[in-house]
């Protein structure tokens, strides 16, 4: 999880971080590695400083050689690039790249705060002006995501930084960095409870299924558990293919918007600045009144 930090929380003077283990680099580019801030699937993230400007980052080195991914060195460079000019509000800001050997890193701005998943579970659903402000403040970092031609592709509540200033949205781009958005094959891209249907599928991912797993974000953040479950990987993707979702624990006006959002075809979904919009007019909260579609 990029930016993620091992213990630290708001508040906390400086990040913490795990140790570096033996076979860890020292340094990646001109960032300095401190220590490990976390492991997934993806590869490892490390809590590092800037050799340029002393400031603390997060640097995640990817497990697949370069050779083994679906995009070639050129359009990682290229894709980054891109992915970069996203706008830095809401969102941890890539500040560089580069290759160790045949693998892959990303240098990102450090976010210091906890992840959403870890919030919730520690202090259960948000609700009212916290929940709106998550929902805005997500659907904000969608809009400048999908405005620089961003698909992030794996949008989920490990994702969402709660940092002192704000929710921050990471790992953004990566996929496409990969070229896994434009030609996704037979493979899984993403994780399976906040996956969209197309996702399911081999072809091209656009913004809607960015806007889906924003919905099965805020379902979580809501009520503690994704609108199609957590149960074996098998059941949830064919409930996600062929179910409805559980909205039973969010409230209107909201829930409502959350359900066009998870609407199975991506055509009906409503676009990331129309459900920014919905979310700031006068009854686009949690607390108000059901906004019908197309106000």
């Amino acid at each position: 999880m990029l930016g993620t930090p091992a213990s630290a929380g708001p508040g906390d003077p400086a990040p913490a971080a795990l140790p570096l283990q033996p076979g860890d680099p020292r340094r990646l580019g001109a960032h300095r590695l401190l220590g490990r801030l976390g492991e997934g699937g993806q590869g490892v993230v490390f809590l590092g400083r800037s050799e340029v400007t002393g400031e603390h980052v997060a640097v995640k080195l990817f497990h697949v050689p370069a050779e083994n991914d679906l995009g070639g060195l050129d359009t990682f460079g290229q894709e980054l690039e891109v992915v970069r000019q996203v706008a830095r509000f809401c969102t941890a800001q890539v500040l560089d790249w580069g290759t160790l050997g045949d693998r892959r890193f990303i240098v990102s701005e450090y976010v210091d705060g906890p992840p959403l998943s870890r919030v919730v579970a520690r202090e259960g659903p948000r609700s009212g002006s916290a929940l709106d402000r998550l929902a805005i403040a997500t659907a904000t970092a969608l809009v400048a995501l999908h405005d620089a031609g961003v698909v992030h592709c794996d949008l989920k509540p490990q994702n969402v930084l709660l940092g002192t200033d704000g929710p921050r949205v990471i790992d953004f781009g990566i996929a496409r960095a990969l070229g896994e958005a434009q030609a996704v094959t037979g493979r899984i891209v993403g994780t399976p409870a906040y996956m969209a249907p197309e996702q399911l599928e081999p072809g091209e991912l656009g913004p809607p299924v960015d806007v889906f797993a924003w919905a099965s974000t805020m379902v979580f953040s809501a009520t503690g558990l994704p609108p199609f479950g957590y149960e074996s990987v098998p059941v949830v993707l064919d409930r996600i293919a062929h179910h409805e979702p559980d909205l039973g624990g969010v409230e209107e006006p909201l829930r409502d918007l959350l359900a066009a959002c998870l609407a199975k075809n991506p055509a009906l979904r409503p676009t990331a600045r129309q459900v920014l919009d919905r979310l700031v007019s006068p009854a686009g909260g949690t607390g108000g009144t059901a906004v019908t579609e197309g106000a």
